[in-house]
């Protein structure tokens, strides 16, 4: 998951999105406020709108395309202003229109995986748009039929590993790099602050969710050895409530610093009125509801990605594959790091240098997820989990084992060795089975 990837600047005047949302989001979405390379640092101080997290959104209208238009529809798992994950993938979309008036986008979001997601994919296939894109992994089952159902539909799959050679393709990042960038912070702040307890608001026990907390503590060490972060299994991306609740859980637990695995900022919300810190997720301007207390944002940024894969689609060159892009392509960032930005106040000075180093050496390619999670690693329990010399290939920091190459029929992949379904040094707790909720 974000090789820290971009840089354009944004000067064209927006081309009116067409937008289908449900009942909790009426309004159309601010602009983009992010460009490629070095965005401008968000001024807002209030938190974004979120819906009710207990309110079963009403049934989807699927809009219409734009005629003569390359047409762009954009699924979403959660609220489009959730202030994290969904609202990074609903302002690159607009930002595409900044950079090409003939592209034209909608999204529909709070769409459900199974049954919800495959009705809706379903019916903008067949309203005629040119590109769909999906963006959980939960997608994934629904996306592979379709793209048999509908060869002429292409078909983008954000944080999968599901595709083939003709329409249906997946994207993603190395934001593993900027969680070790964000650890590297987090251990500073709890040496300086003579607390050396840590917390993650974990959504999910998949791969990609324990790979980014391994990464962070793997950072957390660099700067505090004697450091440990405990977990939180909430077992959703989206719900503003659970997700305050498990940050509340951490902090009344003894811990001062919450890294938010999840969609929204609201762990931020509720460190902050502990007077304590968190780390937000997922969109550059997530630090907003107590930017005094954030340390920093690990952050995606989709729209350059997005306008080159549609670029190759409408040059006949596209071929779908696996997409995994790293820091030195642009995809992700880490806030108050990035070129024109600022470290956050909370961000202890003697670190500033030590980040700024490592950042150089990731945008230069000099330090990837293999300098991540090379060996000798030991896991939670004392055990070696990557020997001395080893590596991680793409399949192991993916969870991508026989079983799974069996069960989706993936072509491509070799099974997992080093498999990430393991706690390393330092973090407490135990991974649990996965739960509907």
């Amino acid at each position: 998951m974000s090789a820290t990837k971009r840089m354009f600047t944004i000067i064209a005047v927006l081309t009116i999105v067409s937008m289908i949302v449900t009942a909790c989001a009426t309004a159309t979405p601010a602009p983009a406020t992010q460009a490629p390379v070095a965005p401008a640092q968000p001024t807002a101080t209030t938190a974004p709108a979120q819906p009710a997290a207990t309110a079963a959104p009403p049934a989807l209208t699927i809009p219409d395309i734009q005629q003569g238009k390359f047409n762009v529809a954009v699924v979403l798992v959660g609220f489009h202003a959730d202030g994290g994950w969904s609202q990074a993938h609903t302002e690159a979309a607009q930002w595409l229109t900044t950079q090409d008036p003939t592209i034209a986008v909608a999204y529909l979001d709070t769409v459900n995986p199974g049954p919800d997601a495959e009705s809706a994919m379903r019916q903008l296939a067949r309203k005629g748009f040119d590109l769909i894109i999906g963006t959980t992994f939960e997608y994934g089952p629904t996306m592979d039929t379709l793209s048999q159902e509908f060869p002429k539909v292409n078909w983008l799959h954000v944080s999968g590993y599901r595709n083939n050679s003709t329409n249906y393709g997946d994207l993603f990042g190395s934001m593993e790099q900027m969680k070790y960038l964000a650890g590297m912070v987090g251990g500073a702040r709890a040496k300086a602050d003579g607390n050396t307890k840590l917390g993650y608001v974990a959504p999910w026990p998949l791969p990609e969710v324990i790979r980014l907390g391994n990464a962070f503590m793997l950072g957390v060490k660099q700067t505090c050895p004697e450091c440990t972060m405990e977990v939180r299994w909430i077992n959703t991306w989206y719900d503003p409530d659970k997700e305050k609740q498990a940050a509340q859980s951490l902090l009344d637990a003894g811990v001062d610093i919450v890294l938010v695995g999840s969609d929204t900022p609201g762990p931020l919300t509720a460190a902050a009125n502990a007077g304590k810190w968190a780390f937000t997720y997922d969109y550059i301007n997530s630090c907003q509801p107590a930017s005094a207390k954030c340390l920093g944002t690990p952050y995606w940024n989709w729209g350059p990605a997005y306008l080159d894969i549609i670029k190759q689609i409408r040059a006949g060159t596209w071929k779908p594959k696996f997409d995994f892009r790293d820091a030195a392509a642009g995809i992700v960032g880490f806030y108050g790091f990035m070129p024109g930005q600022t470290p956050q106040p909370g961000v202890p000075k003697d670190v500033i240098p030590q980040v700024q180093a490592k950042l150089a050496d990731m945008l230069a390619g000099k330090f990837t997820d293999q300098d991540i999670f090379k060996g000798p690693l030991k896991d939670n329990t004392g055990k070696i989990i990557i020997p001395d010399g080893k590596t991680l290939t793409v399949e192991d920091l993916f969870g991508i084992d026989a079983a799974t190459i069996k069960s989706s029929n993936l072509t491509g992949y070799t099974p997992c060795t080093y498999c990430m379904n393991w706690l390393v040094d330092g973090i407490q707790g135990t991974i649990p089975a996965m739960s509907s909720q």
